[in-house]
């Protein structure tokens, strides 16, 4: 298929590209195999649970809810219960330790691709830990539930609450929370798309069809809710045009490359432009943001249910509900966090003084600035105020359709609010945009193959 090279591919070219392209086309089929495989997991369930009464009793549960999307089989207690929760939270912590300890920043910047792996695989071994420390809190907090006659609760007729179970139950979940990791990095390195954010992605898109059947069924048993229903629908309508609008948002910085002469040609001044988009993060600081918050309200639950001393569990519990999806602290810190990562992961994605430095060698400047320190500063300031209004936008959109869903008193979507609905626009353009790249890189293999 002829294309310009200037052009961006029609959607006809990339339809076509996937199934004629064999590099792109086996790209998309490992990505949806890969995927197939994460939602199957889900549905094995652990041994010795009962899990259709555990789903009862927190089905209603707001934070569970949250919990159970973005680990996409909690609910159904399958081996794939924890999913990428582990993995996330790993991330977190050597992220953030990549700033504080000198060895770790060294192998980031300055190790190049052998640093980078390095940092991976120490990211694994942290996920590993992780998982397990969560898997044996589960484990526990399951174990030592009971009914009104002292049985356990959660427990299958024929199994024992003991060592035994509470072992079994933590290495089967840290497996298959192991085993969720290496899909996911399977999906980034040989599929299309962060193979991390597809699985929340996947979780989501799993819980909607179940929503959109409830939302249906109570709008025909009380017309009352129709009307609120419907507005609640137009509110995701706009949210997600300004999802749409803000993540291709860019702020172009005019630059102006120096007269350079190459052999006998003098090539003239040009002027192009510097991007900087208004959301450096993309969804990940959103994703980061939900999942520290779930996590205190997740250990308080299981210090509470592991026979602490009272005092210990009153502040544990009192935490758990200051921090619930309806506690007063939920909404203060969700915005804290957001705003924190935004800017954690825009210093990540650019550092101003690498991007004045290069400019300098390539004999590019900004018109009005001085190359080095001044550039430098120039660029920091520019990507501060975008950061700020990129975060601005996150936790308004995070928070404003969440109450309005209160406000409303539509319940039948508790647990997919702004948040899910950023993560689903935020991974679709970018999983779009990644596959757009291939069909470009495609389209060049072909120029050069007729050549």
């Amino acid at each position: 298929m002829d294309a310009s090279r200037e052009k961006a591919p029609s959607p006809q070219e990339t339809f076509v590209q996937m199934a004629q392209a064999a590099g792109l086309r086996g790209r998309v089929l490992v990505t949806l195999g890969l995927l197939v495989l994460a939602r199957f997991g889900t549905f094995i369930p652990v041994p010795g649970i009962d899990r259709f009464r555990f789903a009862e009793d927190f089905k209603n549960n707001p934070a569970f809810g949250v919990l159970d999307i973005f680990s996409g089989g909690l609910s159904t207690l399958g081996i794939f219960a924890l999913g990428i929760i582990p993995y996330i939270n790993a991330s977190i912590i050597i992220q953030l330790l990549t700033t504080a300890l000198p060895g770790l920043e060294k192998l980031q910047k300055e190790e190049g691709e052998a640093g980078r792996r390095k940092i991976s695989q120490i990211t694994r071994y942290v996920a590993v830990g992780w998982g397990f420390v969560q898997s044996l809190g589960f484990a526990l907090y399951i174990n030592n539930q009971t009914d009104s006659t002292g049985a356990a609760k959660y427990l299958l007729p024929g199994h024992v609450p003991g060592i035994f179970f509470i072992v079994s139950t933590a290495m089967a979940l840290t497996a298959g929370a192991m085993f969720v990791m290496w899909i996911s990095e399977l999906i980034t390195e040989k599929g299309i798309g962060n193979g991390a954010s597809l699985l929340i992605f996947l979780n989501i898109v799993a819980v909607l069809p179940k929503s959109f059947a409830d939302t249906f069924s109570l709008a025909q048993s009380d017309s009352s809710i129709l009307t609120p229903t419907i507005a609640l629908l137009a509110v995701f309508i706009l949210m997600t045009v300004g999802i749409v609008f803000v993540q291709e948002g860019t702020r172009r910085i005019p630059i102006i490359s120096a007269r350079r002469q190459v052999g006998r040609r003098i090539q003239r001044e040009r002027t192009s432009y510097l991007p900087l988009r208004l959301n450096q993060g993309g969804v990940m600081p959103i994703i980061f943001a939900s999942s520290v918050l779930i996590l205190p309200g997740a250990l308080a639950s299981f210090i509470a249910t592991s026979g602490a001393n009272s005092q210990v569990v009153q502040v544990v519990t009192g935490i758990k509900d200051f921090l619930s999806p309806n506690g007063n602290g939920y909404v203060p810190f969700y915005l804290i966090l957001i705003v924190f990562f935004s800017y954690f992961y825009s210093s990540l994605v650019v550092n101003p003084i690498d991007m004045a430095q290069n400019l300098k060698k390539m004999g590019a400047s900004i018109p009005g600035v001085r190359p080095g320190v001044a550039t430098s500063k120039y660029i920091e300031g520019i990507l501060t105020r975008l950061t700020l209004l990129g975060a601005i936008f996150l936790g308004v959109v995070a928070t404003v359709p969440t109450a309005i869903e209160g406000a409303l008193n539509v319940s039948t979507f508790r647990g997919f609010g702004a948040t899910s609905l950023l993560i689903l626009v935020s991974v679709a353009i970018d999983t779009a945009k990644q596959i757009q790249t291939l069909v470009i890189s495609q389209r060049y293999e072909g120029m050069i193959g007729k050549e």
